[in-house]
């Protein structure tokens, strides 16, 4: 089995050299650090649990699924870019206001969450569970 050309894009879009895939450059590694030092494991994590009706303004809320899901239900206020998208939009996000994001599960939202870390937004959080969860807890 041959690794796909693809692959080796991405590879080389971490910063990875080479099959071996030994070494990343140092500015990816110190990303990576800095991204896996920050505070503890759910320090970027938020359950819907923890968002009454009126805390829902205090932050802009990003959902990161296909624009078919977005319409046909989300949270109240959020905006939609797809996952894919986002790192490529990342300039209309904003800097100053705590960013709320999900998909259904939180699979892609947290390699969105990841990927803001990395370039630098402190301001990012997962809502644990995503839209699923949401949408438990809005029943009750």
């Amino acid at each position: 089995m041959s690794i796909r050309p693809w692959f080796w894009i991405g590879i080389a879009a971490l910063g990875l050299h080479g099959p071996g895939l030994a070494q990343a450059d140092p500015a990816t590694v110190s990303a990576l650090e800095g991204y896996f030092d920050f505070v503890d494991a759910n320090a970027g994590t938020i359950t819907p649990e923890q968002i009454g009706p009126e805390d829902l303004r205090k932050f802009w809320v990003l959902d990161v699924r296909d624009a078919a899901q977005f319409k046909q239900d989300h949270v109240p206020g959020a905006v939609n870019i797809e996952w894919r998208q986002v790192f490529a939009q990342r300039a209309k996000l904003p800097r100053d206001k705590t960013i709320l994001v999900y998909c259904n599960t939180s699979s892609f939202a947290a390699q969105v969450a990841m990927a803001l870390r990395m370039d630098g937004f402190e301001n990012v959080r997962l809502l644990y569970g995503g839209f699923n969860a949401w949408k438990v807890q809005a029943r009750r």
